[in-house]
């Protein structure tokens, strides 16, 4: 046999066979390692050997890190919302909420007849019409004396009215009619019900005290001021403490009357004796006898009363 190249051995068919599964054997698995090593230098940064087959021997190379894009869902939920909306504005007609509707409708209802109802024609009188901000009245000084005289009237109304209702045995003062033989001064002012003041002895107009405090001020020779008697040194305005204040002055009280006495009741009353009678009867002058604030004359027997003497 030669040593030329003819001499060689040739493989067979089944050799080449075995030959090329060999070579897939070693080399399949250094494509997956591959194939690992590049998954794991996409999820680190950080560059990482890998070895490479290559003229039989292994070398180490440094694979680049590859930029990766990431949809994280803050991004995912902002698509979510400005595509829809953006579509909505294009898309979606208009939208207007009515006027007495109960909510949102489309802003394509609309009357013209509606519409024109709000017109309003103006005449040309209207602006000559005077215009005035003024929202309250003012109430000047004599409109409010005015007012006060017609209150007044009208409680002298009431009264004369209220007296016109009653009766009695008395001769009764008539509104604006000063009665026969009544000598009060101030027989037609208004009595505290109704509102009235003081006299000027400082007890109410009308009552039993002042008429008889004015009685006794007339006998001593006084009309006007300064007075001789008055609230302040006769007695107090309740006639029920008149006996009372009589017994603590030491002036004289007596069962028997007299003339220019004053006849003191219990019940909280008092009057002017202005004569008695054969039979002993006293005759009297009084205000507001029946709480009527007026003049009355009647005649009593001497026992139904206590007579305080005149003050010296």
């Amino acid at each position: 046999m030669h040593g030329d190249e003819n001499d060689a051995h040739e493989p067979t068919r089944s050799e080449r066979r075995a030959t090329e599964r060999g070579r897939t054997r070693r080399t399949t698995p250094t494509r997956r390692a591959r194939s690992g090593r590049a998954a794991a230098a996409a999820v680190k940064p950080v560059a990482q050997p890998r070895a490479v087959a290559g003229d039989g021997a292994a070398r180490a190379v440094v694979a680049a890190p590859r930029p990766t894009r990431r949809h994280g869902p803050l991004r995912v939920f902002a698509t979510v919302l400005v595509v829809p909306a953006i579509f909505g504005t294009v898309a979606l007609p208009a939208y207007a909420l009515m006027p007495g509707g109960a909510g949102f409708e489309t802003s394509g209802v609309f009357s013209l007849s509606v519409a024109e109802a709000q017109r309003v024609d103006v005449s040309a009188l209207a602006s000559g019409a005077p215009v005035s901000n003024d929202t309250y009245s003012v109430t000047t000084a004599a409109e409010l004396e005015q007012a006060r005289l017609d209150a007044e009237a009208a409680e002298q109304a009431a009264w004369a009215a209220e007296l016109a209702s009653r009766a009695g045995s008395g001769s009764y003062a008539i509104y604006t009619v000063k009665a026969e033989g009544d000598d009060y001064p101030w027989w037609d002012q208004v009595p505290d019900d109704y509102g009235g003041g003081l006299s000027p002895l400082r007890y109410y107009y009308r009552e039993c005290v002042d008429f008889v405090a004015w009685r006794l001020n007339r006998d001593a020779g006084v009309t006007s001021a300064p007075w001789k008697w008055d609230w302040g040194n006769l007695a107090s305005g309740s006639a029920y403490a008149w006996a009372d204040a009589w017994a603590a002055k030491g002036w004289p009280t007596s069962s028997e009357p007299v003339v220019g006495a004053v006849a003191w009741f219990p019940y909280n009353h008092v009057a002017y004796v202005q004569s008695i009678n054969a039979d002993g009867s006293v005759n009297l002058e009084e205000y507001n006898w029946n709480s009527d604030h007026s003049y009355h004359r009647r005649t009593i027997p001497a026992s139904d009363a206590l007579y305080l003497y005149p003050p010296g």
